[in-house]
């Protein structure tokens, strides 16, 4: 198998994983407190967070991105050629609506329902900007500053966050908006309400770029590894 054709199954692999524990915990979250929306939406954003540190941990040495903006910037940065960006946007979006499938399915809904829920208005699609620009900064600003085995908790601790602070509950993802939008359930979005959504991610996409070559506008050295001496060095330090 070429490298492109397992990285390409690391995003469809990592994104359908990702939206099951979107879709498949609101399910579950609305089934066990059906009255309180609040906690509901609690349980929502810490079952997704979890589960993305926990994927992006796992396929991380393969390919963890899981949203196509993340994929589009990567190519902006000319950290991928265009060949892989659309192998891999593809295979977030296919995993995406496989996810949604077997979310439905475990949960003994219909395969496919599209979703009732609307989610328009100015103020949702501005806090799309934002929740998108700032996924985007977490994500290159911790990478590009040579911090990359830490990506995996600050993007999902930023995505548990934005799940509170942003209007829109921060979908922050294209790939994810339209798997959403084929499950009518506490997570889904209504199809007439995913291309405003989808606008705004790319805007704060856009937006992310700018501030990514703002304040990161080179890499940060890898940092070297430690050899036996500065170890031992080390290890007298913290025991004397």
């Amino acid at each position: 198998m070429t490298v492109l054709k397992r990285r390409a199954g690391a995003e469809f692999v990592g994104t359908a994983f990702l939206v099951m524990a979107v879709v498949g915990s609101g399910v579950m979250a609305s089934r066990l407190s059906p009255n309180d929306v609040g906690l509901q939406l609690l349980q929502n954003s810490l079952a997704t967070g979890a589960a993305l540190v926990a994927l992006i941990v796992a396929l991380q040495p393969v390919s963890a991105s899981f949203n196509p903006v993340v994929t589009l910037l990567e190519r902006a940065l000319g950290m991928i050629g265009t060949r892989a960006a659309l192998a891999l946007i593809a295979a977030q979006f296919l995993g995406g609506l496989a996810g949604t499938v077997l979310a439905n399915l475990m949960f003994d809904l219909d395969a496919v329902t599209l979703s009732s829920h609307e989610r328009t208005g100015t103020g949702l699609w501005l806090g799309e900007v934002i929740a998108t620009a700032g996924l985007l900064l977490v994500v290159f600003g911790t990478v590009r500053s040579g911090r990359a085995d830490r990506v995996a908790f600050a993007v999902g601790g930023y995505i548990t966050a934005a799940y509170w602070f942003t209007s829109s509950t921060s979908f922050a993802n294209p790939a994810v908006t339209v798997a959403r939008t084929i499950t009518d359930t506490f997570a889904g979005i209504a199809p007439a309400s995913a291309p405003g959504f989808i606008l705004a991610q790319l805007l704060g996409g856009a937006a992310g770029f700018v501030l990514v070559r703002l304040l990161y506008p080179t890499l940060a050295p890898a940092p070297a590894p430690a050899t036996a001496t500065s170890a031992e060095a080390a290890n007298r330090k913290v025991l004397s």
